[in-house]
């Protein structure tokens, strides 16, 4: 048949190439999913800390899976900032980060942070990239507007 072009049949899922289908997720099935990841773990721990560092486990899984894709796919933030307290410190700042504009947390949970999720990805991507960081999740407050979000960084075991 003319003007019939073949469609490639791949075996693996990774053979893909990248360019191809929607890059994008609904953000309400995001939302949902992360707040069952949230309530679910909620439920397993008995102290916010345990519960940061199950979210933080989770990215960190996450973020270990991801790294060919990020090598190949732009992510930007808002900044990336070098830290003063420490040779290597980074800050990555988010004016808005996603696993926190949907929840509301109870006051009895006082500083409970979801961008330890967002950390654990980032400690992810780096380890496996080689990278042995510790990265920990931080609000900052900024004069004028909202709070802004940052995963702190920093090489080693964080001098």
């Amino acid at each position: 048949m003319i003007g019939v072009g073949k469609i490639k049949q791949y075996t693996n899922v990774l053979d893909k190439p990248l360019s191809k289908g929607k890059q994008e997720v609904s953000l309400s099935a995001f939302s949902l999913l992360f707040s069952e990841l949230v309530q679910y773990n909620q439920t397993q721990v008995d102290n916010i800390t345990e519960l940061e560092r199950r979210l933080e486990d989770a990215g960190y899984a996450v973020g270990a899976r991801v790294l060919e894709l990020l090598c190949h796919r732009e992510k930007v933030a808002d900044s990336l900032e070098k830290g003063t307290e420490h040779e290597d410190e980074y800050m990555i700042s988010e004016k808005e980060l996603l696993v926190n504009r949907f929840i509301s947390i109870p006051k009895d949970m006082g500083t409970f942070n979801c961008g330890a999720f967002v950390a654990g990805i980032v400690r992810g991507v780096l380890d496996s990239a080689g990278f042995p960081a510790v990265v920990s999740a931080h609000f900052v407050p900024v004069e004028g507007s909202k709070e802004r979000s940052k995963v702190r960084l920093m090489s080693g075991t964080g001098g």
